[in-house]
């Protein structure tokens, strides 16, 4: 070092200061990671109505072309026939819940994954009604999706041979899929909330449970959901 030459000093992070750094980050992680989760769900759920829409939007255009009756046939499930040719629905990906995990296929086969129900109430006896038996369409669900009993949110259901060939496919009834078994929650928000598509046609998030008002799965009268045996019964 030269006379006279400022002196240079290197100073590195002590093991205090690191560690502050370290935990500064981690409440930060801490803080953004439930936020982003929120997003993310919040962002399926909107993909979740949007899906129920369409099919909501297929079935209209199905119901407009043969005089009112719902899809479903003694060869056909409801969903092959929306979905055949792409006539009413645009691809088969639509019958599929963004909160499903299972792999899939777009045949339209056994092995191709169907996250959504019916209302068994549309086919009593296993013969479809016609749109104009419902009595209150703006309560009576007609499409949700259909889960399994699992303790997480699981779906199972497949298109042609998935449930014996019934015109009905796979069948929703209150808080009970076919197949699948009895759900122990909604789709989403901790299972607390589901989505449903009603037979007015407009889609909603609807709570799962509640013994005030309207809830997913009360199929009587309860508290102010007084409409809540229209719910399930056309």
């Amino acid at each position: 070092m030269t006379k006279g030459s400022p002196l240079h000093f290197r100073h590195g992070f002590t093991l205090i200061e690191l560690l502050i750094v370290m935990a500064i980050v981690a409440i930060v992680a801490a803080l953004a990671v439930p936020a982003f989760s929120k997003v993310f769900e919040s962002a399926k759920a909107a993909k979740d109505l949007s899906n129920l829409r369409q099919i909501g939007a297929a079935t209209q255009m199905y119901l407009n072309d043969n005089s009112g009756v719902f899809p479903g046939s003694a060869n056909q499930t409801w969903m092959l026939q929306l979905e055949q040719n792409q006539k009413y629905l645009s691809s088969w990906r639509v019958l599929e819940s963004p909160f499903d995990k299972r792999s899939t296929d777009e045949s339209g086969g056994v092995t191709s994954a169907v996250s959504y129900g019916v209302n068994a109430n549309v086919y009593p006896g296993g013969v479809a009604i016609s749109a104009d038996k419902i009595t209150k369409s703006v309560t009576f669900i007609v499409f949700a999706p259909a889960q399994t009993s699992a303790l997480t949110v699981s779906f199972q259901g497949a298109a042609s041979g998935g449930n014996s060939g019934a015109p009905q496919g796979v069948r929703v009834l209150a808080a009970t899929s076919t197949p699948g078994g009895n759900a122990t929650g909604g789709t989403h928000a901790n299972r607390r909330k589901i989505s449903a598509m009603c037979a007015d046609w407009h889609a909603e998030i609807m709570l799962w449970s509640s013994g005030t008002g309207p809830a997913f799965i009360n199929t009587a009268p309860v508290g102010t959901d007084l409409d809540a045996a229209f719910r399930w019964s056309p």
